[in-house]
Formats: structure tokens, C-alpha cells, sequence
């Protein structure tokens, strides 16, 4: 979909202000004594909050009054579709479970798809104030009223690799050996930054993130982010991977191609 440069202005702005008004739910139970978190699964653990839904009501909301035609697709409040062409894919708190353990690697997800994939997208972490931004050609990282350019960085080899994943567990059996043969052969391997990792690939300071199971609500955001940073965000067969799933990010193509090549042996 062609979008000219004042609508670009106009969606750029509308998704900063999604950011800063999920932020402000967030930070006022982030870290209290108040927040109380409900199970969203019939069996183990799967948290929402207070926090969580506010977030999400008043990015909701924002985008009702301003982009009336848009669709919007949330972690909490389902889909509804749009006539505009474009959908924002929100999820308010990614990383609910370190949200409730008071870590500050949760972070709200923004992205705006044009029913080809993310055009736009948004990482904020409002705790350490850090955003992370990137879409139509432009990618910037915002802290302290500063402002600079994302950029990924090279990494030339699987062994020159810092890799991250959310759990140790990934996903299935044949996920988790696929992930591990990647990790024995990465510089470093770690563990449980959710969303924040993908950021860190943005920034260039992470080679790779693999994770499954994922939803859409959990990449568009981080996608755009690392695709206009100059990175690369695929299924684990090098398709695309917008709707979820198996997923791997990159910063550098050939540290991408590496890890692909052991991943697209998993069986499905």
C-alpha cells in the first residue's frame, strides 16, 4: 500500500501517542503493591493484569477517535476489522510475567500492518524510557529526550552470534533441539528478555532471537522495528512471519542464513 509522506507523519505521530498512553496504565501498577495479576490458562500460568487491559482499552480508544477506519487486533480484546486497509496489532504488555516480577524487560507492542506484513512498529519499555521505533525507511531510538538512529550490526558468523530466547523450553521437543543446535554453535546464549531482546537486536547489541508459539501481537512490533534498523524477522523456513509462529529475527543476514539452515530441519 502506497502511503504518502504526511499520512506516514500522521501514523508515525498516532503511534507514539499509543505508546504514551499504554505507558502510563503500566507504570502506575508497575512495581506496586496494588497490582494483581488473574490466570488467562485452563492449566499453568498465563497472567494478565489491570495493567494490561487499561493499556490496551486506551490505545483502543485513541485509535477509535483519530483512525476510525483502521482495524485493531489486541492480546486482550480480540479483532475488529477495519476498512482502511490498515490494522494496528497491539499487545499492551509483552512480558506480563516479568511485568510481575518487577523486572524492566516487559514492553509495550505496537505495530501497524497494511495486510502485507508490518509497516510500522513501536518497542517501549516506559519504566527505563527507552522507545524503540522504525518504519517507512526510518528507524530511531528515543531516551531521556535524546534521539539516534537504530542500526543493526554486523555479524558475520554463527559463532560471532549473541543469541536470545524467552525460555529455556522454546517450544516443542524437536523446537528446543533445533534451538540448541543453534546455541552450541552462537558465542553466547541467554535467556527471558521477551520482547527487550528484540529491541537490543535493533540496537546492535543482540545477533538473534528464536522463538515459537508466538502471536502476531507478539512480532508485527519488534518486526518493524529490526526491519528498518536493517535486520531481518522470518519463520524458521525463511517465510514471512508477521501472523506468529516459529520466528527468526536477525540483525545481520548471514548470522540469519546460518541459523536458518539448522532451524528449517525442524519437522512441523
Amino acid at each position: 500500500m502506497a502511503v504518502g509522506s504526511e499520512l506516514q507523519a500522521e501514523l508515525w505521530r498516532t503511534a507514539g501517542d499509543l505508546a504514551d498512553v499504554a505507558a502510563a496504565h503500566c507504570l502506575r501498577l508497575f512495581r506496586s503493591p496494588d497490582l494483581v495479576a488473574a490466570n488467562k490458562a485452563a492449566s499453568g500460568f498465563d497472567p494478565v493484569t489491570e495493567a494490561d487491559r487499561a493499556a490496551e482499552a486506551a490505545m483502543r480508544k485513541i485509535i477509535a477517535e483519530r483512525r476510525p477506519g483502521d482495524g485493531v487486533d489486541g492480546e486482550e480484546y480480540g479483532r475488529e476489522t477495519g476498512s482502511s486497509g490498515f490494522t494496528w496489532v497491539l499487545d499492551p504488555i509483552d512480558g506480563t510475567r516479568a511485568f510481575l516480577s518487577g523486572a524492566p524487560t516487559w514492553g509495550i507492542l505496537i505495530g501497524l500492518d497494511d495486510g502485507t506484513g508490518p509497516v510500522l512498529g513501536v518497542v517501549d519499555q516506559p519504566f527505563t524510557g527507552e522507545r524503540f521505533m522504525g518504519g517507512f525507511g526510518r528507524a530511531e531510538y528515543r531516551r531521556g529526550g535524546d534521539s539516534s538512529d537504530l542500526r543493526v550490526r554486523a555479524c558475520p558468523a554463527l559463532a560471532d552470534a549473541v543469541l536470545y530466547t524467552t525460555r529455556p523450553e522454546v517450544g516443542s521437543l524437536a523446537e528446543l533441539e533445533g534451538f540448541m543446535e543453534v546455541s552450541r554453535q552462537a558465542r553466547l546464549t541467554r535467556y527471558g528478555f521477551d520482547c527487550y531482546a528484540y529491541a537490543l537486536i535493533a540496537l546492535g547489541h543482540v545477533d538473534l532471537v528464536i522463538e515459537a508459539g508466538l502471536h502476531s501481537y507478539d512480532i508485527q512490533g519488534p518486526q518493524a522495528v529490526i526491519e528498518a534498523a536493517g535486520g531481518l524477522v522470518t519463520d524458521w523456513r525463511g517465510r514471512p512471519a508477521h501472523q506468529g509462529g516459529r520466528v527468526l529475527a536477525a540483525g545481520d543476514r548471514r548470522a540469519h542464513a546460518a541459523a536458518l539452515e539448522i532451524l528449517s530441519r525442524v519437522s512441523d
